[in-house]
């Protein structure tokens, strides 16, 4: 835990100053007051675990049992209701879990980059990986708790009730933030954006799962499938049934479903995420167009284009230059494009770990006719490599204590989040009408490597940060 303290130290600092803003008199406030058990819920706590019996547990059914497929209209609309009826303490509860997720992202985005080279893409996504991080934690007993909150960026101080994160607060802030994301633009405007999470929990025969827990994971993952399946007989054929039971279920299709399960666990903890985005005023361009993977290999992709006014910004000096595009009324897709090829690894270090929101305030409106790939990208990482990386190899490890999810003998083996995004052309509604410039829009084209990140305006939260090296290649 200890190199995890040093790299995440600046974080946690980081987190306090900004919090610590809000105990302006002398009165002391704790800094994450809106995410930690108040002293009312800690003595409520107290007495139901003295009166309460064990919690109501139950076996998953086998995975073969018939389950009805994904809406995921009706995701959406329960998701874009939720953010109706928003109360202060709502928004500022989502505005901290924002900033601790954009935290961890950063962190974990850098170690999944590093594992691969700059020739392949990568996408992650903060708000998927956090909500793991937390559904885990809302499972987990001391001390493997206490060294999740930490991870998440929240210090557990004096080991008080107070000072422990409240797991069901932090899963409604992130209900919040996708919320947000998906909310209809305008007066009877309509979302133009999908965002659907589906939660498998598959467990070994007769491995028991608690209720309470299972049902706590709603906010997060209203779509939670636990089922049981032999994860130690034949590893292979438990993937392989594992990832016709997904298709079946959701309709996507992962280009790495789940594969190398170890035979000795009992829980695989497995987060899907489908997101689609649609350009307004964008339209197909005819045909196939070049998109350079390095100086000497093109390949031929499907193109979209428009022309708008968007906030724009070229930084000379760091060899880049941004473009923000509204997805919906709180999202924005946000391009950053290296001026030379060369410049790809160099654009993404100063990105995605120092001066990502720092450069957001550089933007300014501009008549812009943007070109770019249409991308269907698809993604899946385990978060036991990215936590190995992290120095934490033993977090979820053997010896995590994970009471509150079953009190069978419970060994994590696979957590893994995958991801299928989508972005292409909606040609129905025009973007915001260009002024007229002396020369003409700029000409901007997305036609060698770029990076992007969707985020959510109000909470500031990052969904998804990646790196298109080629549109048709499997990230």
């Amino acid at each position: 835990m200890a190199a995890a303290g040093v790299s995440l130290g600046a974080t946690v600092l980081c987190l306090l100053a900004w919090a610590g803003l809000a105990a302006a008199d002398r009165v002391y406030i704790h800094p994450f007051h809106l995410l930690v058990y108040s002293k009312s819920s800690c003595e409520q706590l107290e007495k139901s675990s003295a009166e309460t019996p064990k919690a109501l547990t139950f076996t998953p059914v086998p995975i073969q049992a018939k389950t009805s497929p994904v809406d995921e209209e009706a995701l959406r609309e329960q998701l874009a209701l939720a953010t109706e009826k928003l109360q202060e303490d709502d928004r500022m509860r989502a505005a901290k879990v924002g900033m601790m997720l954009n935290f961890l992202g950063f962190h974990m985005y850098r170690m999944l980059s590093e594992s691969c080279s700059t020739a392949s893409g990568t996408v992650l996504s903060p708000t998927t990986l956090f909500g793991t991080l937390a559904s885990l934690y809302l499972g987990a007993l001391d001390p493997t708790a206490s060294r999740l909150q930490a991870f998440l960026g929240v210090p557990g101080e004096d080991q008080g009730c107070t000072s422990r994160l409240d797991g069901h607060k932090v899963l409604s802030a992130l209900h919040t933030i996708q919320g947000l994301l998906v909310a209809q633009g305008g007066a009877g405007g309509q979302s133009t954006l999908l965002l659907s999470t589906v939660l498998g929990l598959f467990t070994a025969p007769g491995l028991r799962l608690k209720q309470p827990f299972v049902r706590g994971l709603a906010p997060f993952a209203p779509v939670t499938l636990p089922r049981s399946l032999d994860l130690s007989t034949d590893p292979d054929l438990a993937a392989e049934k594992i990832n016709r039971f997904m298709q079946a279920v959701t309709g996507w299709k992962m280009d790495r479903p789940v594969s190398g399960v170890s035979p000795d666990s009992t829980l695989l903890f497995n987060t899907y995420v489908h997101f689609q985005g649609k350009l307004k005023g964008f339209s197909l361009l005819p045909g196939l167009q070049d998109f350079w993977v390095d100086n000497a290999t093109s390949v031929s992709v499907p193109m979209i284009s428009g022309t708008g006014t968007f906030q724009h910004w070229s930084d000379a000096q760091n060899n880049l230059s941004l473009t923000r595009v509204p997805l919906s009324k709180n999202a924005c897709l946000l391009l950053v494009q290296p001026h030379g090829a060369s410049d790809l690894q160099q654009v993404e270090a100063l990105t995605f770990q120092h001066n990502f929101l720092t450069w957001l305030k550089n933007l300014s409106p501009r008549a812009i006719r943007l070109t770019m790939p249409q991308l269907t990208l698809r993604a899946s990482y385990d978060l036991q490599d990215l936590l190995a990386q992290a120095k934490l190899p033993t977090l979820l490890g053997a010896e995590a204590n994970l009471g509150k999810i079953s009190e069978d003998n419970l060994r994590v083996g696979k957590v893994l989040n995958s991801i299928l995004l989508e972005l292409k052309a909606d040609e129905g509604e025009q973007p915001t009408e260009s002024a007229p410039q002396p020369d003409g829009p700029l000409e901007v084209t997305l036609s060698r490597p770029f990076l992007f990140a969707i985020y959510e305006q109000d909470s500031t939260a990052l969904h998804f940060l990646g790196r298109v090296a080629n549109p048709l290649s499997t990230v």
